[in-house]
């Protein structure tokens, strides 16, 4: 008997993608739509601040998840430059462009996040640039090839991410942060210094505890960016990074529960049944770390996609990843795993030597840790022990402690740790 059921995705994104495919590999024979405000087909977003960024050859293409024929081939029912204005749960039905009434079984929601702005002076001066798209990628590899002075605004991972990228071309960069480091909230004060240090060896100027009042410019282009004490940058081009927001405006059109994110369950459930979410939308109720998160990184969406396509299939899901994200920056590579939250840790456990030594990139584990369980882990310039650290966070998260000694040890196999 030929499967009735329609299942809807609304955002075309990695977790969107990655959603429709595990529908297909899991064997459903019923109608999948999935539907995406821009015109490119789905893509993953690192690339877009590292890769395509530096000017490599091919890595704007490999961003994408599937390549153009494959939607077609599984018969998934592609729409871009569609945009879903109202969601009515209670008809299951979404509304396409104002106009349209379409009728969903199941729902999916990936509908991502977007770059928050700056609403000051000058916004709007051509050079003035943010960085979430594959079009705003390319457009700001074509600024960065030609500027001699990039001002980048806030000094978090696609602030220091789109500084080396502007120190590859060539230009001169000044970072722009009203913090006392980068990534100081996420990293804090001891990691933090070590990319501090790593982008000033690269020839990089921090301006901390600052922040953009205005940029100038003349016949629409931007010239410079104007600081809040009145210091005037000179600016060829100002990249603002200064976080992102979750696109939940749909799920509260339709009655969903919201709050910093679409509120779901381990399972991905919202508050609907019938309507689920993942991605960087979703505020998760974590059952490892035992309260609600919100990740904004590449793991979340790549394997909370395809979670999310089992949980619309009807099957037992429970979403418990060890959150993931990783960076490269000149020739520091890093992956973290697990979480420490400002103030929620009691000492910073270093396994090798984190300083930057004549310019070069340091081989370090660093471990956050609480009352001798680890709570995260980021490996630099260290490599195939991900897994470890990650058995070690999920050790914490179960009350495991670990001893110290031996956590900073070299010596000792990461491993060995819990035995």
């Amino acid at each position: 008997m030929a499967d009735e059921r329609t299942f809807v995705i609304v955002g075309a994104s990695l977790a969107g993608a990655k959603a429709a495919e595990t529908l297909r590999a899991e064997g459903f024979a019923g109608k999948v739509i999935l539907i995406g405000e821009e015109t490119d087909r789905p893509y993953e977003r690192p690339p877009l601040s590292k890769g395509h960024l530096l000017g490599k050859e091919g890595a704007r293409e490999k961003a994408f998840v599937h390549p153009p024929q494959w939607y077609a081939e599984h018969d998934v029912d592609l729409r871009l430059a569609t945009r879903v204005t109202h969601l009515d749960p209670a008809a299951h039905t979404v509304t396409l462009d104002g106009v349209d009434e379409l009728h969903y079984d199941k729902l999916l929601l990936t509908t991502g996040s977007r770059v928050r702005t700056l609403d000051i002076p000058g916004a709007t001066l051509t050079g003035v640039r943010y960085l979430r798209t594959v079009d705003e990628s390319d457009a700001l590899l074509s600024h960065l090839r030609a500027a001699s002075n990039v001002v980048v605004i806030g000094a978090g991972w696609i602030g220091l991410e789109t500084a080396a990228a502007a120190r590859h071309h060539g230009a001169n960069v000044t970072v722009v942060e009203v913090a006392a480091l980068p990534l100081q909230r996420v990293l804090g004060d001891e990691v933090a210094a070590v990319y501090a240090d790593l982008h000033r060896a690269h020839g990089v100027e921090f301006r901390f505890g600052a922040s953009a009042a205005e940029f100038r410019g003349t016949d629409g282009r931007l010239t410079s960016v104007v600081l809040a004490d009145g210091t005037e940058l000179p600016a060829d081009v100002a990249i603002v990074g200064v976080g992102i927001r979750p696109n939940t405006e749909l799920a509260v059109d339709g009655g969903l529960a919201v709050d910093d994110g679409i509120l779901v369950d381990a399972g991905l459930r919202t508050s609907d049944p019938d309507i689920y979410a993942a991605g960087d939308v979703v505020n998760l109720d974590h059952p490892g770390l035992g309260h609600r998160i919100r990740v904004e990184h590449w793991a979340n969406a790549l394997n909370g996609g395809k979670s999310a396509g089992r949980a619309l299939l009807g099957e037992e899901v429970v979403f418990d990843r060890v959150p993931y994200f990783y960076s490269d920056q000149y020739d520091l590579g890093m992956e973290y795993s697990g979480f420490a939250e400002p103030g929620g840790y009691d000492r910073v456990v270093f396994r090798g030597d984190p300083s930057v030594a004549d310019g070069k990139a340091p081989e370090f584990i660093a471990f956050w840790v609480k009352d001798g369980r680890v709570l995260a882990g980021m490996n630099a310039n260290v490599w195939d022990v991900t897994d470890d650290i990650q058995s070690l966070v999920r050790a914490g998260w179960a009350g495991t402690t670990v001893d110290l000694q031996r956590l900073a040890d070299p010596e000792v196999p990461l491993g060995e740790l819990l035995t």
